[in-house]
């Protein structure tokens, strides 16, 4: 239900929600696609719950929050679930003959008047937020993952592969075969199963691992590796040869590894999938990892970042050259640390351009380029075309040969922001493993600007338990970090009051709930953030060790990975245990 601007503009001032120079600002940014409602949530200067609270009370209706409510399955069904998703309306209470419905679009009149004809119900129209209504949705998915097991488990005995396909693959099937294996009703159903409950269970890959006996499903959810079902070995080739043909890669190739993606598309989400088939001793093995491309635009802050090591990033990319280098292993939101500095970058007056592999999310301006190592396209040939695009920023996707480090510090000396990732395992190791690359100190120390180290911990759900650490706990954990350096920065802060200490600090452990199993839910970044000042720069020059460089960063006042998890435990967003699952090497 859309208000009309003059309208929400005067709720909005007489609620007290915004004053007039906010709304003044942000009207300036209405477009034919964005309208005030719009632009004024996705800039978080009100949240989707209380536009919705104020539509409801502009319209005289009662607002509900089902953001964390399991709604009978009964009641949920009510309404089929192709009119739900596409009418954003559910059923979540049934009192007698009245039916509670939430819905985005009161105003959707016909809807409603469908709903009672089909259920011969009372419809109680209320509105609701955006995520109240996905997090109803969802539960339609969860409730078809009961259904689909036995489905999956029924027909995949029924599998009968047109040919028989011999295990011997010296016998070699044809690509006809394979296609028509890949087309299997059975199959089909199997593998969009598989996609779909990946999708609702907010998994980061599928790992589809051939036994000698079975299939085993497994996704990794929040960074953890799960069982998600077992299949037999029958549909292993049904499976594959189904996902080859997604990928648009050979179906007769089983000796070679291969790389493909393939795209899924829906009102509610936009995910690529990339992937990669290896050959194994039972077959092949799949791994998808999922990308979703219209995920919403991050802030540092909401990444993890605070203190001073937000503010010497925002130093280092207001410069107008220089590198700025995210570090860590696979896995750990280098890339998305970098994508949330171009968009904040991402400004009419500069030209950026990226060279990646893959292009993970699309982003609007910017000139993003694919690598191509089979026909010859890599990082350095890309690197070497794009300054002669005149651009005013770099993003080079990963630094992984002596030629690109080469290159990329070259663009930094001659008037270019170049932002890249490297593999190590912390912020001070990048700079030996650029002088390994053959770089010359020198030339480090005049050209990066900042390094940031980074890890991904799982993040505490909505249940969590107190405690306080006992005596031998806090001196374990003293071994391992400097705890009244913390205690000093938390003070700073003002995350902990100044009388506190260790002995009367909270931390939390997980509660086990309904929605989140283990207690955890998404995950977020814990960093260190090193700024290249003038006395590490006398150390690169002088070939100091990753050690010493990060001895001298925290000197400086340089918060490392560990200190900052310990401090986000203390916050109540993580736990002690997952910072040292992620930080122990």
């Amino acid at each position: 239900m859309k208000i009309e601007t003059q309208r929400l503009k005067s709720f909005l001032l007489d609620a007290g929600l915004l004053d007039e120079k906010s709304l003044a600002a942000a009207e300036k940014k209405v477009t034919k696609d964005k309208n005030l409602a719009d632009i004024l949530v996705a800039e978080g200067k009100i949240s989707e719950d209380d536009l919705a609270k104020l539509h409801g009370y502009i319209l005289g209706m009662p607002f509900v929050n089902l953001e964390s409510e399991k709604i009978p399955e009964e009641i949920l069904r009510i309404i089929p679930e192709p009119i739900a998703r596409t009418h954003n309306i559910i059923a979540y209470k049934k009192t007698g003959n009245n039916l509670e419905v939430a819905m985005l679009d009161p105003g959707n009149l016909e809807t409603i008047e469908f709903i009672k004809k089909t259920s011969n119900l009372k419809i109680l129209p209320r509105i609701a937020s955006i995520k109240s209504i996905k997090n109803a949705l969802s539960q339609y998915r969860r409730s078809l993952e009961a259904e689909f097991g036995d489905i999956i488990k029924k027909d995949s005995k029924d599998i009968i592969t047109s040919a028989q396909i011999e295990e011997d693959k010296s016998t070699g099937e044809t690509t006809e075969d394979l296609e028509k294996a890949a087309k299997e009703l059975p199959i089909v159903r199997i593998v969009d199963t598989l996609l779909q409950h990946a999708i609702v269970e907010r998994a980061s890959d599928i790992h589809i691992e051939p036994l000698e006996k079975e299939v085993i499903v497994r996704y990794r959810i929040d960074g953890i590796l799960r069982d998600a079902m077992v299949l037999p070995k029958q549909v292993a080739m049904g499976i594959i040869a189904r996902i080859k043909v997604l990928s648009s890669l050979k179906l007769d190739e089983h000796r070679l590894p291969q790389d493909g993606r393939f795209k899924i598309e829906s009102n509610e989400y936009k995910i690529s999938f990339r992937v990669s088939i290896l050959p194994v001793s039972e077959g092949e093995k799949a791994v998808m990892r999922l990308l979703v491309e219209n995920s919403k635009s991050f802030t540092l802050e909401t990444l993890g970042f605070f203190g001073d090591g937000l503010e010497k990033i925002h130093k280092a990319i207001k410069k107008p050259v220089g590198m700025i280098l995210a570090t860590g292993p696979t896995g750990s939101g280098k890339t998305t640390t970098l994508y949330t500095i171009l968009d904040i970058l991402n400004t009419p007056e500069v030209n950026i351009s990226t060279i990646e592999d893959p292009i993970e999310y699309r982003m609007p301006r910017v000139n993003q380029t694919q690598v191509r190592p089979d026909i010859g396209f890599t990082f350095a040939d890309g690197l070497r075309s794009l300054v002669r695009q005149d651009p005013d920023i770099i993003m080079v996707g990963e630094i992984r040969d002596n030629e690109t480090a080469s290159l990329a510090i070259n663009a930094s000396l001659t008037g270019h922001l170049v932002v890249s990732t490297l593999h190590t395992n912390s912020a001070a190791g990048a700079l030996p493993r650029l002088l390994d690359m053959k770089v010359e100190p020198f030339l480090i120390a005049s050209t990066v600007n900042v390094i940031i180290g980074q890890r991904l911990v799982r993040r505490l759900w909505k249940s969590k338990k107190p405690y306080k650490l006992s005596k031998s706990g806090i001196e374990e954990l003293r071994k391992e970090v400097d705890l009244d350096r913390v205690l000093d920065e938390m003070k700073k802060h003002n995350i902990v009051k100044k009388g506190e200490s260790w002995e009367t600090i909270d931390f939390y452990k997980p509660e086990p709930i309904a929605e989140s199993l283990d207690g955890y839910h998404d995950r977020i970044g814990i960093h260190e953030v090193l700024e290249v000042t003038e006395s590490i720069k006398q150390l690169i020059i002088s070939n100091a060790t990753s050690d010493a460089i990060e001895k001298r960063a925290k000197e400086e006042g340089m918060i490392t990975m560990l200190e900052d998890g310990i401090i986000k435990a203390v916050q109540g967003i993580t736990t002690i245990e997952e910072i040292l699952r992620v930080t122990r090497e």
